[in-house]
């Protein structure tokens, strides 16, 4: 069977060599440029295309982001680039993200940084069948212990401690 690239390359080989035909004076040996067209076709400046508009780059920061291993037993560093300018914004998100299952969602956060405290405020979707307090052992390290060792761990953050509230009443697991 023959590859349908090779016909296509071939297609295109043989238009371009068929389009680039030109008139040779006779006795001179010297193309003549106003006669190479053949009759009936115009012949258009070179174009120049536009600047094309670039997509502005945003500065990103490397972070360490530590999620659970599949048997909830320890929590692995995975480095990632996040916006620069909301580094601990992002890292909360992309571990809240990696949480939600059929039955528990989170549908927000808020994070607050006070005296090297930070209070991370999580909203359970309407939705979700579950709440914080029926979360597994396994499923409260994944998501509480995630958060709270990636907030301390990046040291340029100076986060010491790390809470938990629902809406504004604290988390007691």
């Amino acid at each position: 069977m023959i590859n349908k690239n090779y016909i296509l390359s071939f297609i295109i080989l043989a238009i371009a060599l068929s389009s680039c035909s030109s008139n040779v004076n006779s006795g001179s040996g010297n193309i003549d440029s106003e006669t190479a067209q053949p009759s009936g076709t115009l012949t258009t400046p070179p174009t120049t295309l536009a600047p094309t508009k670039e997509t502005p780059t945003v500065p990103t920061a490397n972070v360490t982001l530590y999620t659970s291993d599949s048997q909830c037993q320890t929590l692995i560093p995975q480095p990632v680039s996040l916006p620069a300018t909301e580094t601990i914004t992002a890292a909360i998100g992309k571990i809240i993200e990696q949480q939600d299952t059929s039955d528990f969602d989170l549908s927000g956060y808020r994070i607050q940084i006070e005296n090297g405290i930070a209070t991370v405020d999580l909203r359970r979707s309407p939705e979700s069948q579950r709440q914080f307090v029926s979360l597994s052992s396994c499923e409260q390290f994944a998501l509480f212990g995630s958060l709270r060792k990636t907030l301390i761990s990046n040291t340029e953050w100076e986060i010491k401690d790390v809470r938990f509230t629902e809406q504004g009443q604290e988390i007691i697991i």
